[in-house]
């Protein structure tokens, strides 16, 4: 049994076994693999999973999901996975999914439980909309031994990119700039309001043990001094209040020299979008992290230059630590 635990979070960009744009899945295979075997993650969060649809408003299955796990260490591990806004089955694209080689004792995901969605009136469109988030956060407890419980929040927030805004696009083009400007905004809004969502989660889940251990693990599409993850953290410098800084959260890559600090290229700029963010009581425990971007394309420009390209464009985190070895359950299920 591991002395340690290791905790990452990886943005697999789209993994799916339908045969799409030329893309041989096995050559996907060939790459994702080797960088899951090297992560030797006990738990492990990965975004943008799709599943697949055997029949027309059938049940859908997380196949390519499957595929990719068969054979290493994390086939056996205990998974939680989001679910579409009916929550009867999987959605067809970006799900979230928490594999973990300890019991998951219970799951759920959050998508406005927290947050009512705002209502916003577009300029052109007097009836105004409701402006609901992409995605859900997916939350997990995890069992540790002697009472302990892992605390995981597995999210991907809306990308700084325009939401779309009813007849101010055409053909993939913007009409106007106010126009983009307005869906930008929108795009905005909804990236506020699920790291809002997470940092109320948080806040309950600290009313119940002030002392919890807790990951917030995920593709945050912002720097850790943007405003989505300053709003998760909750630096005492924001509040003003020293008395809630044992709720604060700390990026776990701050550990790591200034240029090691990158999980995405783009378009020449090393930026970081990807974080594991760490409650106090399980910083005690931190021992280092590990991006792993030394293969690492541009996300712009090597689509360009590269015909269905089977990398992600994200750098695998994990996170390391040395809980006392009584805190640690033996597997989710029997490898032998």
């Amino acid at each position: 049994m591991p002395t340690g635990l290791r905790i990452a979070t990886f943005n697999l960009e789209n993994l799916d076994d339908r045969p799409q744009s030329g893309l041989d899945f096995s050559d996907r295979l060939a790459i994702l693999r080797p960088q899951l075997t090297r992560l030797r993650a006990d738990i492990l969060c990965l975004q943008e999973v799709n599943a697949r649809e055997e029949s027309r408003h059938g049940s859908r299955h997380l196949s390519a999901l499957d595929r990719l796990l068969e054979g290493t260490i994390y086939q056996p591990f205990q998974r939680a996975v989001s679910v579409n806004r009916t929550g009867r089955r999987f959605s067809d694209r970006h799900n979230l999914v928490i594999l973990s080689r300890y019991p998951i004792r219970e799951h759920r995901q959050i998508w406005h439980d927290l947050v009512s969605p705002p209502f916003y009136t577009p300029r052109t469109d007097s009836q105004g909309i409701v402006v609901e988030w992409d995605r859900p956060l997916l939350y997990a407890v995890i069992d540790l031994k002697d009472g302990r419980r892992l605390h995981v929040i597995n999210l991907h927030l809306r990308a700084p990119r325009a939401a779309f805004v009813a007849g101010q696009k055409n053909h993939g083009v913007w009409d106007s700039i106010g126009g983009w400007a307005e869906g930008f905004f929108l795009a905005a809004v909804k990236q506020a309001g699920q790291a809002l969502e997470t940092r109320l989660l948080l806040d309950q889940i600290f009313d119940d043990d002030q002392q919890a251990l807790i990951a917030v693990c995920g593709d945050f599409n912002a720097a850790d001094t943007e405003t989505a993850v300053r709003t998760i953290r909750g630096d005492e410098e924001d509040t003003g209040n020293g008395h809630l800084a044992s709720r604060t959260l700390v990026p776990a890559e701050r550990s790591l020299a200034e240029d090691q600090r990158f999980s995405v290229i783009h378009h020449g700029r090393q930026i970081m979008p990807d974080h594991i963010l760490l409650s106090r009581p399980l910083l005690g425990w931190y021992r280092g992290t590990e991006v792993h971007n030394e293969t690492l394309g541009d996300e712009l420009v090597s689509p360009a230059l590269v015909r269905a390209p089977p990398d992600s464009y994200h750098a695998p985190v994990v996170a390391a630590f040395e809980p006392p070895d009584f805190f640690l359950q033996p597997f989710a299920k029997d490898q032998s």
